[in-house]
């Protein structure tokens, strides 16, 4: 069984949601994420997104585009890269499901039949790809399909009469965007984010996961109570941001941990 699904199916039977965490790959440094993942797996997560950083990021706001921006310039960060963080991370015991979120280029350059090999070696059990639209997805949907690994679409309160297309060729969990925009933290979503939820809810039966801008507990609660997993990401990357001084020394990266497990911990109980 793909872990997502089995990661879903375990929740489910214990009546809570999935907390899955973004996180982007290389900021600061590969083996800072990989020590990131190890710590968000302690701290509750489900599951997580590696984010691959990007030059060009549409869905992105701005904490996640400064931190993309890091990992470009600190350390030219590749797909090939987050690739092998999660086969690190899977290697030092890391359970957790992995789930690629990049854009189509670096895909499309390094390869589809390439990528989808180094997936499956590393146990990367999905991917997310915010660029890719439905109408030209069948290729990858296909080697995706072969491969066992899942392509989970993202869909918007705008998607409108695409909903019940989008959701239909769906693997994994469906994705629903909280809010018009780029990603980042807010204080209030799409006016009609309850009609919008319900309306995929009634178009799959497929779990449903919602993210952009959820950034406090209150947040996390309120939509815990009406999907079946919530995304966190602007709010944990600028929470590594904050502590990227710590990372900077041996003698302090232990508290840089501990103040990302206080983050999490606070934000999903």
């Amino acid at each position: 069984m793909n872990r997502i699904d089995k990661a879903f199916a375990d929740l489910k039977g214990q009546n809570k949601p999935a907390f899955i965490p973004f996180l982007t790959i290389g900021d600061p440094d590969l083996r800072t994420s990989i020590d990131i993942i190890k710590q968000l797996e302690q701290s509750g997560a489900s599951m997580v997104e590696l984010g691959v950083p990007y030059s060009d990021p549409l869905a992105d706001g701005p904490v996640i585009q400064r931190s993309s921006g890091r990992a470009l310039k600190n350390n030219q960060i590749s797909i090939k890269d987050c690739i092998e963080a999660a086969r690190q991370a899977r290697s030092e015991g890391c359970e957790l499901p992995f789930i690629l979120f990049t854009y189509y280029n670096p895909v499309l350059q390094l390869g589809l039949d390439k990528i989808f090999g180094l997936l499956q070696e590393s146990d990367i059990s999905g991917m997310i790809i915010p660029d890719l639209p439905m109408e030209e997805d069948a290729e990858m949907r296909m080697l995706a399909e072969q491969h066992g690994i899942h392509l989970i679409p993202l869909v918007a309160p705008t998607s409108n009469e695409r909903i019940k297309r989008i959701v239909s060729r769906a693997s994994g969990f469906v994705y629903c965007v909280s809010s018009l925009g780029v990603t980042g933290t807010r204080s209030q979503f799409h006016s009609g984010i309850d009609e919008f939820l319900d309306t995929v809810k009634q178009s799959t039966t497929l779990p449903i996961a919602v993210g952009f801008g959820i950034s406090t507990n209150e947040q996390f609660a309120r939509f815990a109570k009406v999907c079946d997993g919530v995304v966190v990401g602007s709010a944990l990357v600028r929470q590594v941001e904050d502590v990227l001084p710590l990372f900077e020394k041996e003698a302090t990266r232990s508290q840089a941990l501990i103040q990302i497990d206080q983050f999490v911990r606070n934000l999903i109980q």
